[in-house]
């Protein structure tokens, strides 16, 4: 006879914290926004209790004060939308250069043997190190903060695309040819439509990194933006808006990201059947 574990039982518990188990998505926000709290309630305690001198860590309060006064004196609504512009203009530029060009180097092994070489090379150089030639090229506007995202974002997408283009199941690609499919069809009706998922996943990872870019671009030489905000207060010793501006950062990466993931789901429901 075959003996029936109850849900009860030690066995089914277990399975609770098996690795690759999944959680419900009610347990995802309750354990996610229960590790915020936390951090707020040790962030206080080590503020508020006097273990941290404030002009090096201010506390929540003062930060959310501070927060306040940047809206409603300092117009940081106006900052807040010039960073977000800068991060899409630079990133949007990149990715029109970066997406056919990485499956072009997917799909064409003589076409990735000529770029590919340049293009990881380009892939370790610190997009900070070009800002000194930029301002020299193109000033201090907007055209020298939109290149620092656009050499920071394009070669590292570019590569990741040809890795998820030249990833393809081969067996897809011969089975294509076998229905008669030009060498062009393979790329339009296999190759692409195949790395779409991966590539649409490429495209929100390296918008997060482009985030980074824009803060760096933003303390040199910027009269306007959230890193802009940061270096006048860093000048100022006040810890409360510079924390509140890092806090902004995360929120607006957070809701983007969010964003890019429902989008990605619905464009792509069957990828996870």
């Amino acid at each position: 006879m075959t003996k029936v574990i109850s849900p009860s039982s030690p066995a089914a518990r277990k399975r609770r914290m098996a690795p690759l188990e999944p959680v419900s998505p009610a347990m995802k926000w309750v354990l996610g926004t229960g590790f915020f709290v936390l951090f707020v309630v040790i962030w206080s305690i080590v503020t508020l209790g006097g273990f941290v001198s404030p002009t090096f860590l201010a506390s929540p309060m003062t930060m959310v004060r501070e927060g306040i006064t940047l809206f409603t004196e300092y117009d940081f609504l106006n900052d807040i939308g010039m960073t977000v512009w800068r991060v899409m203009g630079g990133f949007i530029l990149a990715s029109i250069v970066a997406v056919p060009l990485g499956i072009a180097m997917g799909a064409w092994k003589p076409v990735e043997a000529f770029f590919e070489p340049f293009v990881s090379f380009c892939r370790y150089l610190p997009a900070s190190a070009f800002i000194p030639l930029l301002i020299l090229w193109a000033g201090v506007g907007e055209t020298q903060k939109l290149l620092v995202i656009y050499i920071g974002s394009v070669f590292q997408i570019t590569l990741m695309v040809a890795v998820t283009v030249g990833g393809a199941r081969k067996d897809l690609v011969e089975a294509a040819y076998t229905l008669g499919a030009s060498n062009t069809g393979i790329v339009r009706r296999v190759l692409i439509p195949g790395a779409a998922p991966g590539i649409a996943e490429t495209l929100r990872l390296v918008l997060g990194w482009a985030w980074t870019y824009v803060i760096v671009a933003e303390l040199i030489g910027s009269s306007s933006g959230i890193g802009h905000m940061i270096t006048d207060s860093q000048a100022l010793l006040n810890t409360g808006q510079i924390i509140f501006g890092i806090i902004v950062i995360g929120l607006i990466g957070l809701v983007s990201d969010f964003i890019f993931k429902t989008i990605n789901r619905r464009m792509f429901e069957w990828s996870t059947l």
